[in-house]
């Protein structure tokens, strides 16, 4: 996590898969949200990091990823989320489901040689197969540093449910 000029790279501590972004809540929602997603079952994917990419462009700003794979146990995992929060009165996702651990955010007028240097030395990212065996809800505050998350609940998935 170096070599592109102006990047806020992410610390260890703000990585993370998102299955499903929420947004803000009132209280009442947000104790909504805690109910319907405890009743959430799912089997405990198996899944590894695989190669890397880029969001928005280079006038917008945007951000780089660490793709996951493989991506249809989480596009189920992220499927019975989203329909849990719309069971509450969330709007639904309108977004495609690509999942990923962004690792940096650029600034608007990152070097284009050098993002896409980096995408080229980073493209056969790969790590070792892991288990994901919980969800968990994060609540996110945003400071100078760039967000600060902090865990709201954790539900375990089940490691001896069948794939998805």
């Amino acid at each position: 996590m170096a070599g592109i000029p102006d990047a806020r790279w992410q610390s260890d501590a703000q990585l993370h898969l998102t299955l499903r972004y929420i947004g803000e809540v009132d209280a009442r929602m947000a104790d909504d949200v805690l109910l319907a997603l405890g009743q959430l079952r799912g089997a405990a994917p198996e899944v590894a990091l695989a190669g890397v990419g880029r969001f928005g462009g280079e006038r917008a700003g945007d951000a780089l990823w660490a793709g996951v794979a493989p991506a249809a146990p989480l596009a189920l995992l992220h499927k019975k989320v989203d329909q849990a929060l719309a069971r509450i009165g969330l709007p639904r996702e309108g977004r495609a489901y690509l999942p990923h651990i962004t690792i940096a955010r650029l600034p608007r007028r990152a070097s284009a040689p050098a993002v896409e240097a980096f995408l080229a030395r980073h493209a056969g990212l790969a790590s070792a197969p892991f288990v994901m065996d919980a969800l968990l809800l994060y609540e996110s505050r945003l400071g100078q540093e760039g967000a600060h998350y902090e865990a709201v609940a954790r539900w375990p998935l089940d490691a001896a449910a069948p794939a998805c």
